[in-house]
């Protein structure tokens, strides 16, 4: 057992989720990974990373985690060079950026699983311009 949230491990059946998810990454140009400290995002990085062959790893970003400002982690975004990146985060964090990005606001509700995967367009990232192309979660994989 971990001492700390952020030191928790990945467990087998998280490990099983995300592979399950691969599947919707296969076909997606990822230019970057970029995965919170936490232990549990650490891993699941690696493991999009090697079951893709993305050959440049994974960055750690330190404004990954649960209780980091969504406005903070566009604000970061903005000054990246990489067009289709894959953020590998924790809630509330990934609810609020996703309503920030596509509703303006970070009040709205999207429920977002262990491995669950959103895809968001976005020319520019800013507040309310996006347009979520897609919302799956491993459960919805297998049924």
């Amino acid at each position: 057992m971990a001492a700390s949230d952020p030191q928790r491990a990945l467990t087998e059946h998280g490990r099983v989720e995300v592979k399950s998810m691969l599947t919707l990454l296969r076909d997606e140009p990822l230019d970057g990974i970029l995965a919170s400290p936490y232990r549990r995002a650490q891993q699941t990085a690696e493991l999009v990373s090697q079951g893709l062959s993305h050959s440049r790893g994974v960055a750690t970003a330190a404004w990954l985690t649960p209780d980091d400002d969504p406005r903070q982690a566009l604000d970061f975004l903005a000054e990246r060079r990489e067009r289709n990146v894959l953020l590998v985060s924790h809630q509330p964090l990934v609810s609020q950026l996703i309503s920030l990005l596509v509703e303006g606001h970070k009040r709205g509700h999207y429920p977002m699983p262990t491995a669950g995967l959103a895809c968001i367009d976005v020319d520019f990232p800013a507040a309310g311009i996006g347009q979520l192309g897609l919302l799956s979660s491993p459960s919805e994989l297998s049924a």
